[in-house]
């Protein structure tokens, strides 16, 4: 069997690593467009309650990626009158990305995987030679270069958001997660922070498109972007300066494709539905899709249709259900101005911890038991909601 990868990013490693220790005989090949060692970003996460999923599927590269990773349990909500701090719970651990491809990488390698880096796919012909495969898989991202060629058989769509946002690093240390809603001369940002070392965090500086043209951000350099983070978030960042690594302001797209397969070609990841950051669980996401196509291969060997017929039809309901939270917590970003001038800090919290609709006050009222004895018995007036039409965040 050969099965040809494209992609070498977390989703794509883990799923070569996972067909190559359920085949050993096949030829599993990875194909990379950034040089090895290099990678764009800073921390990710990698919610707790995805981690045992990785322990089933390979407790090797799970023990490494848990004694590598950053974990943390409370968390800070910062609103302009109010700053909540959240005990309790589980928010998980961090990964620094470089950190986590390199054991991916490595257990890849002492697999029999081939890894191939500096290999970007500029044109069809090399897209031809990668197809030439028992079995293709994309896990490229929302630019995929394997579903934008036969994008109309994946019966993809996709449009962009509004809010612009950028990633960081820094070295101010966060000994746990901040998220900071601020109005700063007349608009609207949100921070989020959480460490992923013992001396390092992601910083994610976010915006409204009001904002993005009315402080003239639209016309800044990045230099200029960074500086002006750096002065919104000045209390959080205590001194310490933003790091960029390719870190461009930009608004996200939303990815949505009907078909999973398209003859022995599938898609993974972002690169079949894209996630959102908002919900903290889009690299997780991608692996648990690898770790479903996996078994599916494992459970038809010698019938690829069948095989990926199966992986949809195991994954798609806990999929759907990760795509549906995550487009309702980005519509909620996308109002956040709204929500922001609107409610009192407390129901603005419960209002955030909600937004996604598998989180209710029950399950609040378990992990939080401090913070919802606060809230009380209020449930959050259902006028005071501010839905955002999909069509309005169209562009």
């Amino acid at each position: 069997m050969k099965i040809h990868v494209i992609g070498g990013g977390p989703s794509g490693l883990y799923f070569a690593l996972l067909a190559k220790r359920r085949f050993a005989g096949a030829r599993v090949e990875v194909f990379e467009q950034n040089p090895q060692g290099a990678t764009y970003g800073f921390g990710i996460v990698l919610a707790d309650r995805g981690l045992d999923r990785l322990q089933r599927a390979d407790e090797a590269s799970y023990a490494a990626i848990v004694k590598a990773s950053f974990f943390t349990r409370h968390r800070v909500i910062k609103h302009p009158g109010e700053t909540i701090f959240i005990d309790g719970g589980g928010y998980g651990g961090a990964i620094a990305r470089l950190r986590l491809l390199q054991i991916l990488e490595t257990h890849c390698q002492a697999a029999g995987v081939r890894l191939h880096h500096g290999m970007r796919i500029d044109d069809l012909d090399d897209l031809d030679a990668i197809e030439d495969a028992d079995l293709v898989v994309g896990a490229d991202g929302v630019n995929s270069v394997l579903r934008k060629r036969h994008e109309a058989a994946f019966g993809t769509t996709s449009w962009m958001l509004t809010n612009r946002l950028a990633w960081y690093g820094t070295e101010k240390h966060f000994p746990y997660p901040v998220m900071c809603f601020r109005r700063y001369r007349g608009g609207h940002f949100v921070g989020v922070a959480y460490p992923y070392s013992e001396r390092m965090s992601t910083f994610v500086a976010e915006c409204d498109a009001g904002t993005w043209t009315r402080l003239g951000l639209d016309a800044m350099s990045d230099d200029e972007r960074r500086g002006l983070a750096e002065q919104v978030f000045a209390e959080e960042l205590g001194g310490c300066a933003l790091i960029s690594n390719k870190s461009l302001w930009h608004s996200l797209p939303v990815v949505r494709s009907t078909q999973w397969s398209v003859g022995h070609r599938v898609l993974i990841g972002d690169a079949l539905h894209s996630a959102h950051p908002s919900i903290g669980s889009g690299t997780r996401i991608a692996m648990e899709d690898a770790i479903a196509l996996a078994d599916a291969l494992a459970s038809s060997p010698a019938d690829m249709r069948s095989a990926l017929a199966t992986f949809r039809l195991a994954r798609e309901p806990a999929k759907a259900k990760l795509v549906a939270a995550a487009e309702k917590s980005f519509m909620w970003y996308e109002s956040f101005p709204a929500k922001v001038d609107a409610l009192d800090p407390i129901p603005f919290v419960f209002d955030f911890l909600t937004r996604t609709g598998r989180v209710d006050a029950a399950r609040l009222y378990a992990e939080y038991p401090r913070f919802m004895k606060r809230y009380g018995a209020n449930l959050p007036d259902p006028s005071r909601t501010f839905a955002c039409d999909r069509a309005e965040v169209r562009q």
